[in-house]
């Protein structure tokens, strides 16, 4: 045998084709979970006893464990997939949380409770067919060269389709076709719940603005002194570094009277059309700032100077490829695309759906103290509530921000045909307009995306499928990247004085 094919073998022996999907989904367990949690770790009634001071509702020490089933007499046990498939049943796993009340800064009760069943991935960490052997398989009536990747939701199985999404937290020139053709500077800013599109534009004044969430093209100097940069020499040094950008002269010169932090917030404010008194003005303008600006970089005021920073980078980029001096990005070179899997996805649809949760517990904790009762945290939990809306998205498709079809039926004409749905990716463009460019095969997808398995018609280049020996790497680790940044001498900014 040839060494190449040896080698083949030796891959698809070792390596499974849906081995991407399921290590997202194991990462979701492991890390996502936890960090959703922590998002919502707190919740704090309005409505409260009229003797306590403070109350605190604490979520923290989620765990999940494997796959069971509670039969019509309370027993419960475990179930394998191929009894889920032959009794309608859906493959999912129990998830608990300790839930703590906080009586004015002492606790009062604490208890785990389930809120609700999560439904497992086959062959995944939380699976029961994870590492068993051939024999061990066929006993349980699986077939052992099945891949798993896919889950199964009422008897059905079902396969969540890698989504293709511009990269977030990533700067990207543009030509804006709506505008005449000029340059735009985006940025998706994405941080747990939150994906923010921020816009820089210069305008025919010669000014650069930015817009984002609920503030409407404000000039972008006056947000960095509103970050904490306010000497204009600062700001010109790390726009420009050594050179001389006369673009920016003209914005200095328009926020010259803009001296302080304050001053420059309450201008920003004031354009955002906040007609409120000074300080809740300035205080409704800081926390729209800190929450809904640059996410990414942090949403509490102590990351204002980092974000002032990048900000001065943003602004670079887009004054050299204004002047032709460094080119505009390619939105179809896949280095500014990335793939949504499985995990990723999933972590959307809970987040989305444990904020649900959280607001029907809420809103049942104050009906009963309305009525002049202290309820004590188990009664007012629904655990159905969050396991019904996850298997309504799995079983209809429809998922969070509005997308459809993300969870498909699997197609089982045959072993290709059910291998080619597992390694399926859809980009989020609309079918019926033209994207040219979007269909177009790119030379960024040797090795990554099959040339030729695409539908005829109007999905033709938008629904696309892995190539066979192509993986997806998780996202890498903050610390991790900031070590190999420092191994090759970058050192991070330190604040001016």
């Amino acid at each position: 045998m040839k060494d190449y094919a040896v080698l083949i073998k030796k891959f698809f022996e070792e390596q499974s084709f849906v081995k991407s999907d399921i290590e997202s989904f194991n990462y979701f367990l492991d890390n996502e979970l936890n960090s959703i949690i922590e998002e919502n770790s707190e919740v704090v009634p309005t409505i409260i006893p009229p003797n306590v001071d403070e109350f605190k509702i604490k979520f923290d020490n989620v765990r999940i464990t494997k796959p069971e089933i509670t039969e019509a007499d309370g027993s419960v046990r475990k179930i394998y997939p191929m009894e889920a498939r032959l009794r309608k049943l859906t493959y999912a796993a129990p998830l608990y949380i300790t839930v703590s009340a906080h009586i004015n800064g002492a606790q009062r009760e604490s208890f785990e409770t389930q809120i609700g069943n999560l439904p497992i991935m086959l062959k995944s960490k939380a699976c029961h067919l994870n590492k068993l052997f051939r024999e061990e398989l066929i006993a349980h009536g699986e077939d052992p060269d099945d891949p798993g990747g896919y889950f199964i939701i009422n008897g059905t199985e079902k396969v969540l389709v890698k989504v293709e999404d511009l990269a977030s937290n990533k700067v990207i020139i543009d030509k804006d076709n709506t505008s005449g053709g000029k340059f735009v500077c985006k940025i998706f800013s994405e941080h747990g719940s939150y994906k923010i599109p921020h816009t820089i534009e210069r305008l025919k004044d010669g000014i650069f603005y930015i817009t984002f969430t609920r503030v409407r093209r404000v000039p972008l100097i006056a947000v960095i002194k509103a970050f904490g940069i306010t000497k204009d020499e600062e700001i010109m040094r790390f726009i420009s570094g050594n050179e001389s950008f006369d673009e920016v002269l003209v914005n200095l010169i328009d926020s010259a009277e803009l001296k302080t932090e304050e001053d420059a917030m309450d201008s920003v404010a004031k354009r955002s059309g906040i007609t409120q008194p000074k300080e809740i003005r300035l205080e409704r303008m800081k926390e729209i700032m800190d929450k809904y600006m640059l996410p990414h970089l942090g949403i509490t005021p102590k990351e204002r100077i980092w974000k002032a920073y990048n900000l001065c980078k943003m602004l670079r980029k887009y004054i050299l490829a204004l002047r032709g001096q460094a080119p505009a990005d390619d939105k179809d070179h896949y280095k500014n695309k990335r793939l949504k899997l499985s995990g990723d996805l999933l972590a959307d649809l809970l987040r989305v759906n444990l904020k649900v949760l959280i607001g029907d517990l809420l809103y049942n904790f104050q009906r009963v103290v309305k009525r002049g009762k202290f309820p004590t945290l188990k009664v007012i939990i629904r655990e159905k509530l969050l396991t019904s809306r996850i298997y309504s998205s799995m079983a209809t498709g429809a998922w969070v921000g509005g997308r459809k079809g993300v969870s498909q039926r699997i197609q089982r004409l045959n072993f290709l045909e059910m291998m080619s749905h597992l390694q399926r990716v859809v980009s989020p463009l609309s079918a019926t307009q033209e994207n040219f460019k979007a269909r177009e095969l790119h030379c960024t997808h040797l090795g990554r995306l099959c040339p030729i398995e695409t539908p005829e018609g109007t999905n033709i280049g938008l629904k696309k499928n892995l190539s066979l020996l192509a993986t997806v790497s998780l996202d890498a680790n903050e610390d991790e990247v900031t070590k190999v940044m420092r191994s090759y001498g970058l050192k991070p900014i330190a604040k001016q004085q």
